[in-house]
């Protein structure tokens, strides 16, 4: 599923036009990304939870060359899913 059928999916069951369901998933997006900006995390309960891990600082190989790099530390989303969307996928 892509963005846009995601949007058709929750303008119908909503009963939302598409702009209307466009809104309010870019909204969503958009708090998302600002509480994990500031480092929060964000439970959505019976869905998962998105939260911020630090990545280290590591060294790597360049597969072609087979020389040692050093791959930089990094901030990374991660995103546990709840128990009801596992039951789903099931």
């Amino acid at each position: 599923m892509n963005k846009t059928e995601l949007i058709n999916a929750i303008a119908e069951k909503a009963n939302l036009t598409k702009v209307q369901a466009k809104g309010a998933l870019d909204a969503a997006i958009e708090a998302i990304g600002g509480a994990l900006a500031n480092g929060d995390k964000v439970a959505l309960l019976g869905f998962g939870t998105f939260a911020v891990s630090e990545k280290g600082a590591r060294t790597g190989i360049n597969p072609r060359t087979k020389e040692k790099i050093e791959i930089p530390a990094r901030k990374a989303v991660k995103f546990k899913a709840g128990a009801e969307l596992n039951d789903k996928v099931k």
